[in-house]
């Protein structure tokens, strides 16, 4: 069974798919980061130098295995070239 087969017998699983649904944002952030990265050309290593910190402190933050400040949003935003803005949708959930 390859791996999109598995999500997907996972997913009709009601309690598994509450599960993947709430963690919808947390994993749209971090294409985010990743993709501000790579569009600016940049590895963590040259992300990491221009915010002052290790490269295993990107990878982390790049992996969600961080929880990471507002603060530290926008200094990687910017390393990258970019700005961070929140925006508030109808139905109260918020996205970056």
């Amino acid at each position: 069974m390859n791996f999109k087969t598995f999500k997907q017998k996972a997913l009709e699983n009601p309690e598994v798919r509450k599960e993947y649904d709430a963690l919808e944002e947390e994993f749209s952030l971090i294409d985010q980061l990743i993709t501000m990265r790579t569009k600016a050309g940049l590895t963590q290593e040259d992300v990491a130098k221009k915010l002052g910190t290790n490269k295993s402190n990107v990878s982390r933050l790049e992996r969600g295995k961080s929880n990471p400040s507002w603060s530290t949003l926008t200094k990687y935003a910017a390393a990258c070239g970019f700005t961070v803005r929140l925006e508030t949708t109808e139905d109260g959930r918020t996205s970056a």
